[in-house]
C-alpha cells in the first residue's frame, strides 16, 4: 500500500493509533523506571538487557492495536512478527536505549512507526520520563511535551567542519565501521555518545546535524526515521539507500552535509 494510496480518514486513524500507542506504553515503562531493575540478558556473548518494562510496554502496545486495528501486521523487538491482511505493519520498540533505561538516565524512548512496505509512513519517538514526544508524518514534524506542541525543522546548511555528530556507542559496530565513523568524528565540530534514539529527536529539532550507527534493527529505525525525514532530513544507509530495515544508518540535516559523511563512510 504506497502512501499516495492512504486516504485522509486512513491517515487521521493511523495517527491516533500510533498516539495511543506510545499513551498505552507510557505508564508501563513508567512503572520500573529508576527502581529496582532485575533485567535478562539476551545476549550469551555479552550483555543485551531486556526488562520488564521492555516487555509490559510491548504487551500494551499489542493490546491496542488488537483492539484498534487488529488486522495489521506488528513487528517488534520483544514478541516478533504477528502477520496482518491489510499491507501495514506496526514497527515497535517498546523501550530504545535500554541500557540508558537500566541507568536511570532518560535518554531511551519508545518507538512507533506505520510502514506499508517501502519504509514508514509516519512515526513517533516518546520519551515518557521527560514527557516529550516528536512524531512525523505526512504533515510534517511536531514535538509535544511541557513546553507545548511545535513544529519541528532540521538545520540549516554548515560544512561537516562545524557540525555536531551523534552516536549510541563509541565503537559504533566493528572494527572498519568504528574506523568509518572516526573518520567523519575527526571532523566535526563536536561529538556527542550514548543518546539512543533521542539523538534523532535532537536532529529533528534542529540542534544537531548528524546521527550516525550501526547494527540496527528495523525496529530501532523506523519510528525514528519518519521524524527526521518528515522535519526535513535525510536518512538512508552508508551507501545512500534504503535505511528502514536498518544496518548500517546515517541521518543527517541536510543533503550537503549528507554528502560529506557519506563519502567518508561508504569506505567502510
Amino acid at each position: 500500500m504506497p502512501l499516495t494510496d492512504l486516504s485522509p480518514g486512513l491517515l487521521a486513524d493511523l495517527q491516533a493509533t500510533a498516539t495511543a500507542l506510545a499513551d498505552a506504553a507510557r505508564p508501563e515503562t513508567l512503572r520500573h523506571f529508576r527502581g529496582e531493575i532485575r533485567p535478562d540478558n539476551k545476549d550469551d556473548g555479552g550483555f543485551d538487557p531486556v526488562t520488564e518494562g521492555d516487555r509490559a510496554a510491548e504487551r500494551a502496545m499489542r493490546a491496542t492495536l488488537a483492539e484498534r486495528r487488529p488486522d495489521d501486521a506488528i513487528l517488534g523487538e520483544e514478541y516478533g512478527h504477528r502477520a496482518g491482511t491489510t499491507g501495514l505493519t506496526w514497527v515497535l520498540d517498546p523501550i530504545d536505549g535500554t541500557r540508558a533505561y537500566l541507568a536511570g538516565a532518560p535518554t531511551w524512548g519508545t518507538l512507533v512507526a506505520v510502514s506499508d512496505g517501502s519504509g514508514p509512513i509516519l512515526g513517533l519517538i516518546d520519551q515518557p520520563h521527560i514527557g516529550e514526544r516528536f512524531i512525523g508524518g505526512p504533515g510534517g514534524a511536531v514535538l509535544e511535551g511541557p513546553g507545548g506542541r511545535r513544529g519541528l525543522a532540521v538545520r540549516g546548511p554548515r560544512p561537516l567542519s562545524a557540525a555536531i555528530v551523534m552516536t549510541t556507542f563509541p565503537e559504533v559496530g566493528t572494527q572498519s565501521e568504528g574506523a568509518a565513523f572516526a573518520r567523519v568524528a575527526s571532523r566535526a565540530r563536536l561529538v556527542r555518545y550514548g543518546l539512543d534514539c533521542y539523538a534523532y529527536g535532537l536532529l529533528a529539532l534542529g540542534q544537531i546535524d548528524l546521527v550516525i550507527e550501526a547494527g540496527l534493527e528495523a525496529y530501532d529505525i523506523q519510528g525514528p526515521m519518519a521524524v527526521v525525514q518528515a522535519a526535513g532530513g535525510i536518512v538512508t544507509d552508508w551507501r545512500g539507500g534504503a535505511a528502514h530495515d536498518g544496518g548500517r544508518v546515517i541521518a543527517a540535516a541536510t543533503p550537503e552535509i549528507h554528502a560529506e559523511a557519506l563519502a567518508l563512510l561508504s569506505e567502510a
